[in-house]
């Protein structure tokens, strides 16, 4: 029997506006188009996730707007099951995105509904061994700390991307089965962020792996249009990336995350899954817009050279 991934995080609405480039500070550019998608990093997850061909279950919150009416209806057309979205008083989660030339982004969140995912939100929710539960940074603490307990009682996998950073005490991390961050989480977690002079190269990544650091068993640290690092059961392994034109890199982590979540699901090993959420991501970067942009498990074995499921 398949195990389930179940998503706890944020539901947003994304206001995309393309430029030509980033503004500077007091500075105005012409943008050349604006649009409004479906979001969040836990949203994002929990579409990859489902798009990979697994049971996805989503838990978080969306307000009584408009904007909230236009996200469940998306979420609901992804076959989602959405029995633990709330719908609260007040506005949904926005977020005010700017994508440039050449696809790279700047982003400014306002959490609205996401802030009233408490740790309530997880009462009832059926965790059986096996399970998949994604986490990421855009939901209170207290939830994500909750939920990781809740995991490990259950004999559930945790794979917390820990984006946007917050300081997270180890003994939580310590709990989580996979640790997900960028180069520049990854230096805040191991303190190297706090040393200017200590640059992220993949190179200094790879050394950091390999002397251990980082408190969760398994580690992996994406980089982007060179694939990623990871530290699995004390072993550090690379996994190139995918030549790809990027188009918007809006929500490429979100989808990796949630494709190694399906990944796991099916039992694939961890190197194997890391090979397939890593093409998953390389796929969403050719398309416009985080949610609507997460690749099938079709596409994505089509890219990868393997045979349909």
């Amino acid at each position: 029997m398949l195990s389930r991934v179940v998503v706890v995080g944020s539901v947003n609405m994304d206001v995309l506006t393309r430029c030509v480039r980033m503004p500077r500070p007091g500075e105005t550019v012409p943008g050349r188009s604006v649009s409004l998608l479906p979001g969040g990093k836990g949203a994002n997850q929990a579409v990859a996730a489902r798009r990979a061909g697994a049971a996805t279950s989503m838990v978080g919150a969306v307000g009584d707007d408009d904007f909230g009416r236009i996200l469940r209806d998306f979420l609901d057309s992804e076959h989602l099951d959405l029995g633990r979205l709330a719908a609260v008083p007040g506005a949904s989660g926005t977020a005010v995105i700017l994508v440039d030339g050449s696809g790279e982004n700047a982003i400014t969140i306002v959490p609205g509904a996401n802030d009233r995912v408490l740790p309530n939100s997880l009462d009832g929710i059926p965790l059986t061994p096996g399970d998949i539960l994604l986490l990421q940074g855009e939901i209170p603490e207290a939830t994500n700390i909750a939920a990781i307990a809740r995991a490990r009682e259950a004999g559930a996998v945790t794979v917390l991307n820990l984006a946007p950073y917050r300081p997270t005490p180890p003994d939580v991390l310590r709990d989580v089965d996979y640790l997900v961050v960028n180069e520049t989480e990854f230096a805040n977690v191991t303190g190297v962020g706090a040393d200017p002079a200590a640059a992220m190269t993949s190179d200094r990544v790879e050394g950091l792996l390999a002397d251990g650091a980082g408190v969760a068993p398994n580690v992996v640290v994406t980089l982007g249009a060179e694939g990623l690092l990871a530290r699995l059961d004390g072993t550090v392994l690379r996994v190139p990336g995918f030549p790809v034109t990027a188009v918007d890199t809006t929500g490429a982590g979100d989808c990796f995350c949630g494709a190694f979540g399906a990944a796991l699901a099916r039992s694939e090993e961890p190197e194997q899954a890391l090979r397939y959420a890593s093409a998953a991501a390389a796929l969403s970067v050719r398309s416009h817009g985080a949610g609507p942009s997460m690749p099938t498990d079709a596409a994505i074995n089509h890219f990868l050279g393997s045979p349909a499921r």
